[in-house]
């Protein structure tokens, strides 16, 4: 009998250890297959699940191993509760394999030659949570979908734009993004002399009787979200009076962004009057010199708020790098609204946030991404593009916007969007 039970214990055991190289050998056999770099980020989450489930199991089943020597009744039943766990495991990998590959079909579906990247920032910080942030992002996302690496380089004088070109060029890059209308004769330069280059100049228009193959100025409609931003500061002032902060004025984009804020106070006031509590709106521009730091001046920016609401200005409106960060800062720590400018700022700037009413967007990161994306599958054509723009979600200050206002807003972008309401701003 003793005999006998020893050779029962030893056929279990020898299940067990068949049970174990089958568990072993299905970890193996569904490993993740190697994908791009974006495919691969994507899946890290369900992959390291299914490793976890699979160590989990392997784990289990050398437990159940160990304690068979003590029951063999019981090894029996652990030996089963392993197996389906260990089919489990196979199947939840399995499903992590083919998510993967599925995600590096889509991300080489959508990406074809893998181009060397190089963005050259505007006066400013690549982190100004604003314009050169916003390349900056487009340029990564588009580096993380092909897998390749992506570099930029810091502006810190205009003097600098053409040398700063130059070094990509030298490095042999593909595609060259250029952040900035102050920018754009070195651009242009640029790509003239290396017609094999593909440029990307944001917030540069081309001359359409001078339309470079090589060069796609990316621009927006600025006007029209200033123009939103406008109505609303209108529909929210207490005083009558609001103002704007910006960058230069030798730039037509912050021209557009500031001249369409003083236009759509007008109209709400002319359309709208019972949602215009003091009745009329008045409306002062501030713009920064065009020496020294247009975009890269906070402390400028910030005086210039303070002096703005001695005057009686209670909403500010900041539009222009870090200038018009500093002006939006310093508005929502003397307790008043504020209005952001380029991107959401809700989430750049949090110390504005609780008094942020909008921001005046516009979809720099994604217009960037895109024309990458086509350069890389031969599809980029020189020329003009336009991107979107629109107004950022009110977020902590939505309770106190009125429903009216909110109605009006509404049916105001629409309009500003089918073409039936105008601007009346020209900038160019």
């Amino acid at each position: 009998m003793r005999k006998l039970s020893y050779a029962g214990l030893l056929t279990v055991l020898s299940m067990l250890a068949a049970l174990l190289l089958t568990a072993c050998g299905d970890n193996t056999a569904t490993t993740a297959p190697v994908v791009t770099t974006a495919a691969a980020v994507a899946t890290t989450a369900p992959a390291a699940a299914a490793t976890t489930a699979a160590t989990a199991t392997t784990a289990a089943a050398a437990t159940t191993a160990a304690t068979a020597t003590t029951a063999a009744a019981t090894a029996t039943t652990a030996a089963a509760t392993t197996a389906a766990g260990t089919s489990a495991a196979a199947a939840t990998t399995a499903a992590a394999t083919a998510t993967t590959t599925a995600a590096g079909t889509t991300a080489a579906a959508s990406i074809g030659k893998k181009l060397k990247v190089g963005l050259v920032t505007d006066t400013g910080r690549v982190d100004d949570k604003s314009f050169n942030q916003s390349a900056w992002e487009g340029v990564q996302q588009y580096g993380q979908a092909a897998g390749v690496g992506v570099k930029y380089i810091e502006t810190k004088d205009q003097k600098d734009y053409a040398a700063n070109i130059k070094q990509f060029l030298d490095e042999k890059y593909d595609v060259i993004v250029t952040v900035g209308f102050l920018m754009a004769d070195a651009t242009v330069a640029a790509a003239k002399a290396n017609p094999n280059i593909l440029f990307v100049g944001v917030d540069q228009g081309q001359d359409p009787a001078n339309i470079l193959p090589n060069l796609v100025g990316l621009t927006f409609e600025e006007d029209k979200a200033g123009f939103a931003i406008g109505a609303l500061a209108a529909g929210m002032t207490q005083s009558g009076k609001i103002g704007a902060v910006v960058g230069t004025k030798s730039v037509p984009a912050v021209v557009r962004y500031a001249e369409g804020y003083k236009a759509g106070a007008a109209w709400l006031v002319a359309n709208h009057k019972d949602l215009v509590k003091p009745g009329s709106v008045n409306v002062t521009l501030t713009y920064h010199p065009d020496s020294g730091s247009p975009f890269n001046d906070p402390t400028w920016g910030a005086q210039q708020t303070q002096s703005l609401i001695q005057a009686g200005n209670d909403i500010i409106f900041g539009g222009g790098g870090a200038t018009g960060n500093g002006a939006v800062e310093a508005g929502a720590s003397a307790g008043i609204y504020v209005i952001g400018v380029d991107v959401d700022q809700y989430f750049t700037l949090p110390k504005a946030a609780p008094k942020l009413l909008s921001s005046a967007t516009k979809d720099i990161k994604n217009g960037v991404f895109q024309s990458l994306v086509q350069a890389s599958n031969g599809q980029l054509q020189g020329g003009n593009a336009i991107g979107p723009t629109g107004l950022a979600p009110f977020h902590d200050t939505d309770s106190a916007i009125p429903a009216a206002l909110k109605t009006v807003l509404t049916q105001l972008q629409a309009g500003l969007k089918d073409g039936t309401i105008k601007t009346g701003v020209t900038a160019s």
